[in-house]
């Protein structure tokens, strides 16, 4: 009787003979056209530091690629910061330029969790598996060090990897095994392998960080499963993956610049199939395709010297282009990076001196870099950096320990632990079905090529009865900026965009549809915009260990910083002596409304919220007439006229919510929605316009003076844009500022996100000053080149 696995593979090799046969030339071809389509992004963030404490800023910078190359088309990226129990702090929208971005987040002073875990993707990046999306958990350093490990009891594992997929039997299969606890760390551990009659096969020796192989060949009627000790002497047993009595087994060794493979038949499969073809791919692109004949052994070489570095994937598959095994190896040549030299042009060591350094690119090509300076006595971690993360970390599942090992020498024994890795962790991107049958992934996010403008729209009216020339005026409030009105486009589907605003923060916008068709509608702005994805928690993030006198400081510095600038508000506080009367309404109205310029000022003022006659009038040019000497209104009781105002000669400006509008505009606004009006004497120099013959300044009601009448007068809707993007923060003690007679306990000196260099300017040259107490500097700088080359590199001040 045939075993079930004989059974299945004569049932698939029955099959292939009517499937529709692929020629070996159109290989390439369908790989290619597939890897076009469905090439996935990777991101990667550098720090200013590697650990923060509450009240503390994470300054970060974000670089995309994409296989080889910045990911330049690509020009918005998502940023979710989440506290340890799931809780979400902020969904960050940033633009992206060049593929790169920086920004910050401010940690609260009263965080309570141990970590703070960063999560960032594109919108094309949710296509893919979502493993690949970038998290990474920052430590939030407490009082007395992150101590979480010791409150957990070390729970550890050991995985097995067969080379190729499976063990078959008859043939001597390489199985690699990780030894790991339940945070990712490795154990440590002593083993056998043992048949089921309990005689002993081989041994496990751990080679790197938990990582080890055997060699295995089954021999019919026994199983077999590994017995071994972790670091505290308690025996464990782990099985052995089932073994199949056919199939193919794919070994792969590394070999100098070259790589050998051994290809090994089951007899079953080497008379079925004739022909064998194993075909390598990196960045889902085709580097060789291999065709032989097939025997129960093939044996061959691939030159590996002239290919990229990264990831190379062998893929081995029967004379019908069925996959059949795969094995993953690490091509590490010498392409990757890029030296920026760095040279101290001036030291300042002292208290609040003064530094320089110098940092030159000397290959003819153009960088963007991001650099942080910090106290060299706080708490580091090198780990992971952009070289390992983009090359190595973020191509594979599940955690890589301290990836940044296995980049920093170009030894053997490196080269040789690196392929442990490959072994233990052997996860493809590609679906080989769908790229060689021709099938598209199926794409739920199409990809953002252009940035985020001030766009929505309109719900509550079908799209078939939207007027050809419909469209709405947009009142745009943003923070610290003029307000700005926009007549908009509102197109047959419903959709309306003004490609020249740009919202960063959020804004206030107002809006009325010009069409009378147009009247029962309502706005949605900014659709495209995605919202937060679901957070899952997987358990509690490993914090830091036990304290170390690194954390230590860091939270020493951070804390009296923390205490000092509450001192300095309290202080401020009580050497203010408040002395007030009764306000009266207008003046409170003046103080919540207005802003700016508007503040103040000789005018006239009029408070609608306690004017019970206000309601009467229909407009508000019908409740200002007669009330203010020498301002001429006229035409406001004749419907579909222009209202027209004069005073001293000319038209005063009008201003709703202090952003410009004319006079027209405000016929549409019910009065029963205004809480304020002031009316500025000639001339106004408040705002933009002809302020030489006064202004009127209308301000609709907010907070508690809203009225909840449903459709009553203008709409509005708050609108979020990308997230704002401030400056670090870098005294100037050579200039006079009240700032610099604070106590300075920095332990970033220095952090700038945005330095470039060209073939033209190949150099550029950067200051800082001390803080009061740090004795020496550390310096990290990381980028990456237009031609993908990345560097990282770290020095010492001191």
């Amino acid at each position: 009787m045939l075993s079930p696995d004989k059974r299945k593979w004569i049932i698939l090799i029955l099959l292939t003979y009517t499937c529709t046969h692929l020629p070996a030339q159109n290989i390439e071809t369908a790989i290619t056209n597939y890897a076009e389509k469905n090439s996935p992004e990777r991101v990667y963030f550098h720090y200013d530091k590697a650990s923060y404490v509450a009240g503390e800023t994470i300054w970060f910078k974000a670089y995309l690629m994409e296989g080889l190359l910045p990911a330049d088309e690509t020009k918005n990226i998502y940023i979710d910061f989440i506290d340890e129990n799931g809780t979400a702090l902020l969904h960050a929208l940033s633009p992206l330029v060049d593929g790169v971005t920086h920004g910050q987040f401010d940690i609260p002073v009263g965080y309570k969790s141990n970590s703070i875990r960063v999560r960032a993707y594109t919108r094309w990046m949710l296509n893919f598996d979502t493993a690949f999306l970038y998290n990474k958990s920052l430590p939030v350093i407490v009082k007395g060090g992150n101590i979480l490990a010791e409150n957990f009891r070390i729970i550890p594992a050991l995985s097995l990897f067969p080379e190729g997929g499976e063990i078959i039997a008859g043939i001597k299969n390489k199985i690699a095994f990780k030894a790991d606890d339940q945070w990712g760390r490795p154990v440590k551990i002593k083993g056998i392998l043992i048949n089921s009659k309990g005689q002993v096969v081989d041994s496990l020796k751990v080679l790197h960080d938990g990582m080890g192989v055997f060699y295995l060949t089954p021999e019919p009627g026994f199983t077999y499963s590994t017995k071994w000790k972790d670091e505290k002497g308690i025996e464990h047993q782990t099985p052995l993956p089932e073994i199949k009595d056919v199939g193919v087994s794919l070994q792969v060794s590394v070999s100098g610049s070259n790589r050998i493979f051994l290809v090994n038949f089951s007899p079953e499969i080497a008379r079925a199939i004739d022909t064998m073809h194993l075909v390598g791919t990196i960045y889902q692109q085709p580097v060789f395709n291999i065709s032989k004949p097939t025997a129960s052994a093939v044996k061959g070489i691939i030159p590996t010297r002239d290919l990229p570095t990264g990831i190379l994937t062998i893929t081995l598959f029967d004379n019908h282009w069925n996959a059949i095994a795969e094995r993953i190896t690490y091509i590490k040549n010498q392409d990757y990076f890029f030296t920026p030299q760095m040279e101290v042009q001036r030291w300042g060591l002292n208290k609040r001196a003064k530094n320089e350094i110098k940092i030159v690119v000397p290959e003819n090509i153009g960088s963007n870099l991001s650099v942080s300076v910090t106290d060299l006595a706080i708490g580091t971690d090198s780990s992971n950096t952009i070289t390992s993360h983009l090359l190595l970390s973020s191509e594979l599942k599940g955690n890589i320990y301290n990836p940044a090992y296995y980049f920093s020498d170009t030894t053997n024994s490196i080269n040789q632990h690196l392929d442990l890795v490959m072994l233990t962790h052997g996860w493809r991107r590609f679906m080989w079905e769908e790229a060689l049958k021709s099938k598209t992934h199926r794409l739920s996010y199409t990809k953002d090529t252009a940035y985020m403008k001030l766009s929505g729209n309109i719900v509550g009216i079908p799209a078939g009865q939207i007027p050809n020339d419909a469209s709405m005026v947009l009142m745009v409030k943003q923070k610290d900026k003029e307000g700005q009105v926009l007549l908009v486009k509102i197109l047959p589907d419903g959709t309306f965009s003004d490609a020249a605003t740009v919202l960063f923060d959020t804004a206030q916008v107002h809006y009325r549809f010009q069409s009378p068709a147009l009247k029962d509608a309502g706005a949605q702005f900014m659709t495209g915009r995605l919202a937060m994805l679901p957070i899952k928690i997987t358990g509690k993030i490993f914090g830091r260990g036990r304290d170390t006198t690194g954390n230590y400081r860091q939270w020493f510095l951070a804390n009296a910083a923390n205490n000092f600038a509450e001192k300095q508000k309290v202080q401020l506080l009580e050497n203010v002596t408040v002395k007030s009367k009764g306000k009266s309404p207008v003046q409170l109205l003046d103080e919540k409304y207005t802003s700016g310029l508007f503040n103040g000022g000789d005018s006239y003022q009029f408070d609608l919220l306690n004017d019970p006659f206000a309601a009467t009038t229909n407009s508000v040019f019908t409740y200002l007439q007669g009330k203010v000497a020498g301002l001429q209104i006229s035409n406001t009781g004749n419907p579909g006229s222009k209202p027209s105002l004069q005073w001293r000669g000319g038209a005063p400006q009008i201003y709703l919510d202090e952003t410009p509008v004319d006079a027209n505009f405000m016929t549409g606004i019910n009065v029963n929605n205004i809480a304020y009006i002031k009316v500025f004497r000639p001339p106004f120099f408040g705002g933009s316009g002809n302020s030489g013959n006064g202004a009127i300044a209308i301000y609709t009601r907010r907070g508690g003076d809203e009225k909840a009448e449903p459709g009553a007068g203008l709409a509005s809707s708050k609108v979020f844009g990308y997230t704002p993007i401030r400056q670090f923060y870098s005294p100037n003690y050579a200039s006079l500022n009240p700032l610099n007679e604070q106590q300075d306990l920095r332990t970033t000196l220095y952090w700038n996100p945005a330095v470039t260099t060209t073939p033209q300017q190949p150099q550029v040259i950067l200051s800082f000053y001390n803080n009061d107490v740090t004795k020496a500097f550390r310096v990290v700088i990381e980028g990456f080149t237009k031609d993908g080359r990345l560097a990282h590199i770290e020095q010492v001040m001191e």
